[in-house]
Parts: structure tokens; C-alpha cells; sequence
């Protein structure tokens, strides 16, 4: 004996399929920090300048960071650059066994400075917020400078060492005080890139900043300063 069929919800089972599709869509969207629509990684990353003119924003962020933290600009940009290459959503590259087979993930790093979930927490804690994503360019900015703030705290590191404020970065400051990053090359070579990036990103900062420092409607550039 065959139950009547309800001829309601046969008709709307579409709708109801439609529905879930949609909403299936909105949370992988919101569960991949709306990736699509993250600024494209600028074309010269050899240029503060050319990367500041492509995102003003990030300007913006980098210089409320160096004003609550310390570090200058140069160095949280050279940090980003050598930690994502200013990909948003970058994480590290899942192991592969038999060469096909995908793996876990070496870490829990993602984002622009590539920050791991429990010192992401930390930050969190301490001085960002719940709603901090590392996947945007101004809570990167401020995490990085919380970060060296609490190395020059920890290890003595100045602000002004982009080098050693990286060992630091990527060792940890215990780490950094037992000299882990020593026996490491890829980690001093990276620091050496850091210091270099910095260098000269603040040496091309010096001749362009004028350009990014209207803070009113009223101003135009070049005729308005911080």
C-alpha cells in the first residue's frame, strides 16, 4: 500500500534544493575568508612605492602599526613579502605522500604574515580582537608589530634590527635567546632578505610618503604632510 505522496512539498522540493545550494555556496564562501575578493598580490614587489600606489590602504595600516608598535613600515611590509608575498589566503603546501597523495599541512600558518593559531590566539588575547582575520592587510600589519614589540620586550631585539627581529619572528624569543636560528640557513638567509627588503624599502619610502599622507578630503597631494 502505497502512502499519498504530499503534493506540496513535491512541488517545492526544487526550491528547497535550490536553497540549500545557495546557502552551501555562502558558507564555503564564508569559510574561505571570501578569497575572491582579496586584493591581488601587487605587480612590483620590489617597490614600496608601486605597492602603496596599487593598495593606499595598506599604507594606511602599516603607519596606524608602526604608530601603536614601533616597527617601522619598511619592515612589516619586508616581513609580509618574505612570509606570503602578499597572497592573502597563502598557507604551507600540504605533504604528499606518493607524490599525489595529499597530507597534512606542515603548520598552522596562513595569511599575509603567516602568524600559526596559538600565537594568532595570543594576539588575539592581548591586543586584537576576536574578528582580527589574517587574512586582512591591517590586522597583519598590527600583528606584526605586537610581535616585534613583544621580541624587543623578551630579547632585547631594537625595532630598528629587521634581521633579528626575524629570527625572532620565526624562532620564537626563546628560541631567538638560545640561538636556534644559528644552525638553521634557510632562516638566516631569509633574515639577511628581510634586512635587505627593508633597507631599501625605506630608502624608496623616503623619496614617495609625501604621496600617501593626505589624511583629509580637503588635501591633495603634494601638498599636504603627516
Amino acid at each position: 500500500m502505497h502512502l499519498p505522496v504530499d503534493s506540496f512539498a513535491a512541488d517545492a522540493s526544487p526550491a528547497f534544493a535550490s536553497l540549500r545550494f545557495w546557502l552551501a555556496m555562502s558558507l564555503v564562501l564564508l569559510l574561505s575568508g571570501c578569497a575572491t575578493f582579496a586584493p591581488n598580490p601587487p605587480q612590483d614587489q620590489s617597490n614600496i612605492c608601486e605597492i602603496f600606489r596599487e593598495q593606499p590602504s595598506w599604507y594606511d595600516y602599516a603607519r596606524d602599526s608602526q604608530q601603536k608598535w614601533g616597527t617601522p613600515i619598511a619592515t612589516q611590509m619586508s616581513f609580509i613579502q618574505q612570509e606570503s608575498s602578499f597572497r592573502s589566503h597563502v598557507r604551507p603546501d600540504r605533504k604528499r605522500y606518493l607524490g599525489f597523495i595529499p597530507g597534512p599541512r606542515p603548520s598552522s600558518a596562513r595569511g599575509y604574515a603567516q602568524a600559526q593559531d596559538p600565537v594568532w590566539g595570543e594576539y588575539q588575547d592581548q591586543a586584537g580582537s576576536l574578528f582580527a582575520r589574517r587574512t586582512h592587510m591591517k590586522h597583519a600589519t598590527d600583528f606584526i608589530g605586537w610581535y616585534n614589540r613583544r621580541s624587543q620586550q623578551q630579547a632585547g631585539i631594537s625595532l630598528s634590527n629587521p634581521e633579528h627581529l626575524y629570527y625572532a619572528y620565526h624562532e620564537g624569543a626563546g628560541g631567538y635567546q638560545r640561538g636556534s636560528y644559528r644552525g638553521k640557513p634557510h632562516v638566516l638567509n631569509a633574515g639577511s632578505q628581510v634586512a635587505a627588503r627593508a633597507n631599501r624599502y625605506q630608502a624608496q619610502l623616503n623619496a614617495c610618503e609625501a604621496e600617501f599622507q593626505c589624511q583629509r578630503f580637503y588635501q591633495v597631494w603634494p601638498f599636504c604632510r603627516s
